[in-house]
């Protein structure tokens, strides 16, 4: 499959930019003031991002982000800091090195993991190497190493997609097919009772894609971005990714989601209430005005949704009519 999403692309804030305060904080994390920064590009997150060397050759990587820039980002970037200091040394995310926040700025500093992203569209040695990391993932995280939000707390709302488009009266247009747009009832009902069956106490990551992945050189596989995490089910994070991966070239989600082993143990009923749900959210976010800073958002939304909704209409009729 050939990728249908846009790329994952934020609007970047140079280094230089940046407030002479928060580059004089940066520096004392790191001990010495910032010799050069390159800004890295991919991922919906708006603002800065960097990796710095400093001026005796210690690297680090920081994103920063104000409210002019985009007014929900802050408080992402507060979470992130407050779920990076509590993961354990053992999880395959970056150490967090120290963060700064003067009430309109607000920046983190972790250590610098020399990698890259996966390729997009995804390429089959790669798909499998993050395949294996998602696994190692979920045992290493059970149980959660923190109090974090359960899933239905943190996504009750963002998953209540299909009936929040039919309270509004908006089920026309793009994102709805003539399938899509005869079972909304059918989808919504559907989707009621994920949060039962996503329940548990592994920490989910719960934002996986390949701008959040990077392939590091020494032949780990690291985790990038940790403001969504939330406690859930074993398989969450595999099945929240998957029409991504799809949307982005990769692999045929049902397959892919019924021959790993955390698929494998997971209640399929459960599943596709939660795919339903996932689908929802989608759709509906994906008819949303675009956030400021974040110019291909809903189109990379779209492109989910309909890979969503098509694993999900699999899965209800999985040998053809």
């Amino acid at each position: 499959m050939t990728a249908t999403a846009p790329p994952a692309a934020g609007l970047r804030t140079p280094w230089e930019e940046l407030p002479r305060s928060l580059r004089d904080a940066v520096a004392d994390m790191l001990g010495a003031p910032v010799r050069t920064a390159v800004t890295q590009e991919g991922g919906f997150s708006p603002g800065a991002a960097a990796r710095v060397t400093t001026t005796d050759h210690r690297r680090a990587f920081v994103k920063a982000i104000s409210a002019e820039v985009n007014p929900d980002s802050p408080s992402l970037h507060r979470t992130e800091a407050r779920n990076a200091s509590a993961l354990p040394p053992s999880a395959p995310a970056p150490r967090l090195i120290g963060s700064y926040d003067d009430g309109t700025w607000v920046a983190l500093v972790f250590e610098d993991v020399a990698g890259r992203q996966p390729h997009v569209p995804w390429r089959e040695g790669e798909f499998r190497r993050v395949l294996d990391a998602v696994e190692e993932l979920s045992r290493t995280l059970t149980p959660a190493p923190f109090d974090a939000p359960s899933a239905a707390q943190s996504l009750a709302h963002a998953f209540q997609g299909w009936r929040q488009l039919i309270d509004a009266g908006d089920t026309e247009g793009e994102g709805f097919d003539s399938w899509t747009a005869a079972h909304l009832r059918e989808l919504a009902e559907l989707s009621d009772p994920w949060a039962e069956f996503a329940a548990g106490d592994t920490l989910a990551h719960a934002d996986l894609r390949a701008d959040n992945v990077l392939l590091a050189k020494d032949g780990r596989v690291v985790f990038v971005d940790w403001p969504h995490a939330v406690r859930a089910a074993p398989w969450f994070d595999l099945l929240l990714m998957l029409p991504c991966v799809r949307a982005q070239g990769g692999p045929d989600p049902e397959e892919v989601f019924t021959t790993h082993p955390l698929g494998r143990a997971a209640d399929p009923e459960g599943v596709t209430a939660t795919l339903a749900a996932l689908a929802g959210y989608f759709v509906r976010q994906s008819r949303q005005p675009p956030p400021p800073g974040l110019p291909t958002l809903r189109a990379f939304q779209h492109a989910q949704g309909a890979a969503a909704l098509d694993w999900l209409r699999k899965r209800l009729a999985p040998t053809p009519a």
